[in-house]
């Protein structure tokens, strides 16, 4: 029996050590950002960025008055066990689960602790909690068996004392507790402090090489992981390209030859055109693919759908004036799916897509002429996010980035794998194909449209998910008269557009759709951004978001957030620091254009500075190389040594991490590196389970 138990209880432990998140930003259980309190908790001591709020702080004490607990000592234990549901990495703490691990992990002293956790944090803690709390009657103990998924006496039992329900410390902590590892964090009895992440190795500047002279707006590198991608262009045309090795040549793109030919479906103008692509992540088996375009119902006869000015949103768009001489909800916004099938042998060797449309996913008509942004990507979870801004008309007047009844400033989360009958359709009032995902915030906010992930945008204009941090969900966010911002995106996040521009409280010149309180809602404010003055010869400012870099080309740039601005005068480097803190530094990175580049590089006149023109968006291909899609071309972030730029890391780097081959992308060859070695961590643990059962 007591070598069952150990089985079951190791088996676990080693799950869990395979089943890990990375480690994440300040994250809740849910999945929300944290929020800060505007009064302090009454029983829970956190503060600042927490949590719980003021409801679930009072659940926590009764909770906590329930077990009666009379001894003092382990009293004060249980009770910052309880709270550590409030700490801001409680995501972190509960692996992400607090329903189904009532406890967060215990620090214990026989798992070494890494760098990530401040060393203040008492490895032993699993085990101060057995020696105080092991002969003490608890009451509706969080420790039972059968809360961690094992047999054994059931809560509500009479059952109270730790050493009736666990045969030893050794048990105990090998059930409940873990530490800080590279993949979470372990609870020490206290707020999670993170060790200061050092300096980071300076770069001295950005490196690039022209490699295509073509103007696009979205790169999406191919779902094969091979060396090719997807460019599209903002009048409706899509290219399946061969991305070069570094230095070996241009991109091989064939523009007579389009993927695909939309030209006479989009309505190309300033503000309007082809805004998106994404490919299914099962592309390669099922050929599905998806545009986001604007078109004009004018012109075309299948440009039909809702005006998002509607009497659910509180607004007439018979009230509305026009705009650019063009009627409200003249243009829309649309999502279409296309296929590959049936092109070649096998979607993943298709060169050409079928020109018409499998079904429409969503349309949307357009109050205005403006701020429509209609990025698309699919996230690590297989839902397909949709970025929307707020409608357009000068900040917002409507204010429909703040109605929770309207999909206007807001990012979208939708299931396309799971098609929603006509009914539910038009049950739930949804604009087109597809289904709501179960845990999207509107389950928990019945006044929140199903579609809506976050809200509180004005423009986003490229968003991102880090590669070896998933929750790290970046968006650029243009603003509207003084600052630019960058958000980590997060389920129910309310980014405060348009109560606040940044960090300032915003005053409309004029709200017909009525104004929200700052003190109505927990904004979750930037963590970087630029003020308007930082383009004075243009007079104003225009965000452009990226990536996190992941290549190894410059490998003093690995793990900053690079984004840039529209005009083109400055590209920034994020830096976070600690790591995983969300804490970020912004510093404005220099770049030059390599001597040898495939395609010469123009320079700003009077200047060596190359001639970007606009930067309209960043790409980034299977190889984790980053691209910027500028008004004249093509560029690649390369070796810094080609521009004569410094960094004491490119020799080492190049000589003991070689380049992945084109058919083998690094995110995908480190992921299942990672989980090789898991996987032979567990087999190696069942291996010795079942020797020492015989």
């Amino acid at each position: 029996m007591m070598g069952g138990v150990l089985t079951i209880t190791l088996l676990l432990c080693n799950l869990l050590l395979l089943l890990h998140p990375s480690l994440s930003h300040p994250l809740c259980t849910d999945s929300r950002a944290p929020i800060t309190l505007k009064t302090p908790l009454n029983f829970c001591p956190y503060n600042g960025s927490v949590c719980c709020n003021s409801t679930e702080d009072l659940e926590l004490r009764n909770q906590f008055q329930a077990m009666n607990i009379s001894h003092q000592g382990c009293a004060s234990l249980l009770k910052s066990i309880l709270c550590a549901r409030c700490d801001q990495f409680s995501a972190q703490l509960f692996r992400g689960d607090s329903i189904s691990q009532p406890v967060p992990v215990l620090c214990n002293s026989t798992f070494p602790l890494n760098t990530s956790q401040s060393s203040l944090a008492s490895s032993g803690f699993c085990s101060e909690v057995w020696d105080t709390c092991q002969n003490v009657s608890i009451l509706n103990s969080p420790f039972a068996p059968s809360l961690q998924g094992q047999s054994g006496v059931t809560v509500g039992s009479n059952v109270t004392k730790l050493t009736e329900l666990w045969q030893s410390k050794t048990d105990f902590c090998n059930a409940f507790g873990g530490a800080s590892t590279d993949g979470s964090l372990c609870f020490d009895g206290g707020p999670v402090v993170l060790n200061k992440t050092g300096t980071s190795t300076p770069t001295s500047g950005l490196c690039l090489e022209k490699i295509g002279n073509g103007s696009y707006l979205t790169m999406v590198a191919h779902p094969d992981g091979s060396n090719r991608a997807f460019f599209s262009d903002q009048p409706g045309k899509i290219w399946l390209a061969t991305v070069p090795k570094e230095g070996a040549g241009k991109l091989e793109l064939d523009e007579a030859n389009p993927f695909l030919d939309l030209t006479d479906e989009v309505h190309f103008d300033a503000e309007f055109g082809m805004m998106g692509m994404a490919f299914h992540p099962n592309f390669v088996q099922n050929g599905r693919f998806f545009a986001s375009f604007n078109c004009d119902k004018i012109t075309w006869p299948r440009c039909t759908g809702r005006c998002s000015c509607n009497s659910d949103a509180n607004c007439d768009p018979s009230k509305l004036q026009s705009d650019n001489n063009a009627s409200p909800c003249q243009f829309h916004t649309v999502i279409a799916e296309f296929t590959a099938n049936g092109t070649s042998s096998q979607p993943s060797l298709a060169t050409v897509a079928k020109p018409s449309e499998v079904r429409r996913i969503f349309t949307m008509g357009l109050p205005f002429t403006s701020h429509h942004a209609g990025q698309i990507l699919f996230g690590p979870d297989g839902y397909l996010y949709f970025m929307m801004g707020d409608g357009g008309g000068s900040g917002d007047p409507y204010n429909f980035a703040q109605n929770k009844k309207s999909v206007l400033g807001k990012i979208m989360r939708l299931d396309i794998n799971n098609i929603a009958s006509a009914a539910e359709i038009s049950n739930l009032g949804l604009w087109g194909n597809y289904s709501i995902p179960k845990d999207n915030p509107f389950n928990e906010d019945e006044e929140l449209l199903p579609e809506i992930w976050a809200m509180g945008l004005r423009n986003p204009w490229r968003c991102s998910f880090d590669s070896e941090r998933p929750s790290y969900f970046m968006c650029a966010d243009t603003g509207q008269d003084e600052y630019e911002e960058v958000d980590i995106i997060t389920k129910d996040g309310n980014y405060g557009w348009r109560v606040y521009e940044g960090m300032n409280l915003y005053t409309p010149k004029q709200s017909p759709g009525g104004n929200t309180s700052a003190n109505s809602i927990n904004a979750i404010f930037p963590v970087m951004g630029y003020y308007h003055d930082i383009n004075k010869n243009e007079g104003s400012a225009s965000i452009t978001g990226g990536y996190f870099y992941r290549s190894m080309a410059d490998p003093c740039m690995y793990g900053r957030y690079v984004f840039g601005d529209l005009y083109a005068h400055a590209i920034w480097a994020g830096t976070e620091n600690p790591e995983n803190s969300g804490n970020f530094t912004m510093n404005q990175i220099p770049f030059s254009c390599a001597h040898d580049s495939p395609i010469q590089c123009n320079s700003v006149p009077g200047s060596s500075v190359p001639a970007l023109g606009y930067i309209f968006s960043f790409g980034e291909d299977n190889n984790k190389d980053i691209f910027i899609l500028t008004s004249s071309g093509v560029y690649r972030v390369v070796r810094p040594s080609r521009c004569n730029y410094s960094c004491s890391k490119e020799n080492a780097t190049a000589s003991s991490n070689p380049s992945p081959a084109p058919s083998s992308p690094s995110s995908q060859a480190s992921w299942l590196n990672d989980l090789s070695k898991n996987f032979l961590l567990l087999f190696s643990s069942l291996l010795f389970l079942v020797l020492f059962s015989i």
